[in-house]
């Protein structure tokens, strides 16, 4: 069974291909893409997704996957946990056959506040001084090893 929330939408005919978020709400069905806006009504019994839903072209841009810009389509399939899978076809469209997938996008967790945490300094783990080890930062300085070959 679905739950209320924010889809991710995936969606094809032989025409082309697509992806939007919907959002289910208490029986009704909204969402959009870069192009389109879409809402409409949605029912679920059992295992069983119906909807009904119209499109509406909101921005300048390519076709959509059946040619017009609105249409309304009326799908059926399958539901369990948190997603669905659905076909069918618009009135205005009968020879397209359109499939779309939804599923359950997860409410983003804030990320942990990063300067809430305090890293403590301590100050004994630090190196102690130059051993044998270190070289001299600039070698070319008055003194340094390098200095010697670079004289005439």
């Amino acid at each position: 069974m679905l739950r209320d929330g924010k889809y991710a939408a995936w969606f094809r005919t032989p025409r082309g291909q697509g992806t939007g978020v919907v959002h289910l709400a208490e029986g009704r069905i909204s969402g959009s893409d870069s192009f389109f806006t879409y809402g409409g009504s949605y029912r679920i019994d059992e295992q069983r997704f119906t909807a009904v839903l119209t499109t509406r072209r909101h921005a300048e841009g390519p076709p959509t996957v059946f040619g017009l810009d609105e249409v309304e389509v009326k799908l059926s399939g399958v539901c369990s946990g948190a997603m669905a899978t659905c076909s069918g076809t618009a009135e205005q469209a009968p020879d397209v056959t359109f499939e779309a997938t939804l599923i359950y996008s997860q409410d983003e967790v804030p990320a942990a506040d990063a300067r809430g945490a305090v890293v403590k300094l301590n100050a004994d783990k630090l190196p102690k001084g130059l051993d044998g080890r270190s070289r001299s930062r600039h070698p070319f300085a008055p003194g340094s090893l390098g200095s010697e070959r670079n004289r005439p």
